[in-house]
């Protein structure tokens, strides 16, 4: 009789947990935490109504300092300050320990939502219609809370005013991974990438296109900046950016002229060589394939290789020959 009111216990803490985040996606965290509190009082061993309340309660403290500062925050902050939040929370779960997935999908889909809330407050009132950040921003709740059409309308949009902002190109790319627009994806991760490494949203893409090589690049021993570095020159070596698009000619200029900058300070600073070496790497790639199929770049391309081959000889070895 025991054993049976014990699993009853259970099972009613379940249900109400899953009311709990059914409760959270309709953005009624009150309601929400109602539902945990009653989870726990059903079963005190239900460590995942407890893990969910220390989650929820997280972000209704967050969202309790937006509320006290009242009008002198206006909507677009307000959605601003929410998705700033991310990088905290992510430490404080590291902190928390555990991992229960239904809880984290219902936080997210929580937190975008009531900034999407906020962003479309602001968007209404005119001012900021044609905005590219505030676009931006409402395509990255939408792609939060799982909305990939609604997202890519919204980013194609910002990446119009924004076609050489890494971060934009990059959650554009995700989108388009997750919505199965491979080849697409495969061009703008690239893009995204030859612009700026250090400015792709590395920590907010999702697909597994770009996160399975993240995994096998950060296996190597890379993390951080040098693991951004190096994804696009095993992205491209890997087979995963294969998508090849011919540089213009002023596009050409200016990667000839970064390649000489980062030469000239790869000799003059050996200590920035981690960081230096792929980012030149990642040049040389990007040079080959503007060079192949035209007519008499075989010495050109020779050249840059032999410059790989001084730099990574384990890559030219594995690669190039």
């Amino acid at each position: 009789m025991i054993k049976m009111e014990n699993a009853d216990a259970e099972t009613l803490a379940r249900s109400l947990i899953q009311e709990a985040y059914e409760k959270l996606k309709g953005i009624n965290p009150e309601e929400a935490l109602g539902k945990l509190e009653q989870a726990l009082h059903a079963d005190y061993t239900q460590q995942e109504a407890l893990y969910a309340l220390k989650c929820l309660n997280w972000w209704l403290e967050r969202i309790k300092n937006l509320d006290n500062a009242g009008d002198t925050c206006d909507s677009y902050s307000r959605g601003s300050f929410l998705l700033s939040q991310w990088k905290s929370y992510y430490i404080f779960l590291e902190l928390v320990g555990g991992a229960y997935d239904r809880c984290q999908y219902a936080i997210k889909h929580f937190v975008y939502a009531l900034a999407l809330q906020n962003y479309e407050d602001a968007l209404a009132d005119g001012l900021l219609r044609h905005d590219p950040e505030l676009l931006e921003q409402i395509g990255r709740c939408y792609k939060g809370m799982g909305c990939y059409e609604e997202a890519l309308n919204y980013l194609k949009q910002a990446a119009r005013f924004k076609q050489e902002d890494a971060a934009t190109i990059s959650i554009l790319a995700d989108v388009y991974a997750l919505l199965g627009e491979t080849k697409a994806a495969k061009v703008l991760f690239r893009e995204a990438f030859f612009i700026d490494p250090q400015r792709v949203d590395l920590e907010n893409l999702e697909s597994g296109l770009i996160l399975s090589l993240a995994k096998r690049v950060s296996e190597m021993g890379y993390s951080g900046p040098e693991l951004r570095e190096w994804l696009p020159v095993y992205g491209a070596l890997f087979g995963v950016f294969t998508v090849k698009r011919e540089l213009k000619l002023a596009e050409l200029g200016r990667l000839k002229q970064r390649i000489f900058d980062l030469e000239s300070k790869l000799r003059g600073s050996p200590k920035e060589e981690n960081i230096l070496k792929p980012s030149l790497l990642n040049k040389y790639l990007r040079l080959i394939d503007h060079y192949e199929g035209k007519d008499n770049s075989g010495a050109l391309i020779d050249e840059i290789k032999l410059k790989i081959k001084i730099i990574k000889p384990l890559i030219f070895e594995r690669y190039m020959c």
